[in-house]
């Protein structure tokens, strides 16, 4: 018999986004910019108690903005966890920068406070500093911000927080990317709260923001006439897809409790499984759980990820494998590492299951039924 389709992190529209998207046809605003995008920025700095807020059409365009800001460009290097997507050292390259891989810390999966002290004291000594350090907030949990502070604060180097995937969490009782010099959230369709796509750069400098927002509007002076004294980029949010965002901002706690609810829910349903683990949640914070990340343990079953990945796809389930470390991609074969061996043997062992906020007890039930298999009964 057939079975409706579950994937990994679908959208899930659960508030009043239709009504909000409605004032905006209403008003014919149909535009980049505008009333909604202004309500969204203000509402969303609010949210983290940090007032200078820029929305844009990706997260990568928000990063991209705060790397432009820090001053990066040809020559300089970027350092970033390796455990992530991509997008979070991407825009670097495209400045011209050369990137430098700091592995996960096995309690957090997070960036490694004491191997990136390490990278810079090594890169210290050699005259070769970074520009910008790039910690990555994974699967829905923060960085422990205030050690790898200490360990960029000797050298004035800025924190970055790429909090794309941890909206909603929190680090010692702030919002997540609060204590970094800059942070920037991602809007895409799988996130936690979405606009189909979009991002967010925030900051406690608002002469950042000011700026980024400057150089998001095609840098356009302030003139009657079109003039710039500087290249700027397209990168502001539509007023119609801000709309869908102050709407899913308002289920946002909602929608939190729903991913941990879905995560303590596989939890129960798998306890016991020989060599079957769970993503830790660090002492210093709460995770969102955007994701429910599971571990096969070679030495403790036969089943890999890849085949339970194959039978939940051969029943209609979407899953997919951990981030491949960056520091294993073709593409950055001869880029520094401090580390990778924890990030190898995560993303070896890992597979994220379905985690949609909409998912039902059964739906939970119909996932885990065939991990079970897989892995075999319980001891």
């Amino acid at each position: 018999m057939h079975m409706t389709r579950l994937f990994l992190s679908p959208p899930h529209l659960s508030g009043r986004e239709r009504e909000l998207v409605a004032e905006v046809f209403a008003s014919n605003y149909i535009a980049p910019v505008g009333p909604m995008v202004e309500r969204f920025e203000r509402e969303f700095g609010a949210r983290l108690g940090i007032p200078a807020a820029l929305a844009t059409g990706s997260g990568t365009a928000a990063l991209h903005l705060a790397l432009r800001w820090f001053g990066v460009g040809p020559g300089d290097t970027v350092v970033c966890s390796t455990l992530t997507f991509i997008a979070s050292i991407a825009p670097a390259v495209q400045l011209g920068a050369t990137p430098v891989f700091v592995d996960a810390d096995e309690a957090t999966w997070c960036m490694d406070a004491d191997l990136l002290a390490e990278a810079l004291k090594t890169r210290a000594a050699i005259g070769k500093l970074p520009k910008a350090v790039v910690a990555v907030d994974l699967y829905g949990q923060c960085c422990d911000y205030d050690r790898l502070l200490a360990a960029c604060t000797p050298y004035n180097v800025p924190l970055i927080a790429d909090a794309a995937e941890s909206l909603g969490a929190t680090y010692k009782g702030q919002a997540a990317g609060r204590p970094a010099a800059a942070a920037i959230y991602s809007f895409n369709g799988n996130k936690i709260v979405t606009t189909s796509g979009g991002g967010m750069l925030v900051s406690r400098d608002g002469a950042m923001v000011a700026k980024a927002r400057f150089w998001a509007t095609q840098a356009r002076d302030p003139a009657p006439h079109y003039q710039h004294s500087e290249v700027g980029y397209n990168y502001r949010l539509s007023n119609v897809l801000a709309a869908i965002g102050c709407g899913q901002l308002e289920q946002l706690e909602q929608k939190v409790a729903a991913k941990r609810s879905i995560f303590e829910q596989y939890r129960n349903a798998l306890d016991g499984l020989p060599g079957v683990t769970f993503m830790p949640e660090a002492e210093y914070g709460q995770s969102n759980r955007w994701l429910t990340v599971a571990q096969f343990d070679p030495a403790g079953t036969r089943a890999r990820p890849e085949q339970v990945r194959l039978e939940l796809e051969a029943r209609n389930i979407e899953a997919r494998p951990v981030w491949k470390p960056m520091h294993l991609q073709p593409v950055f074969r001869s880029a520094p590492v401090y580390g990778g061996a924890v990030a190898e043997r995560i993303f070896d062992r890992g597979l994220c299951l379905p985690s949609g906020t909409a998912m039902s007890r059964a739906d939970v039930e119909r996932v885990a039924a065939i991990v079970r298999q897989c892995v075999g009964r319980k001891r």
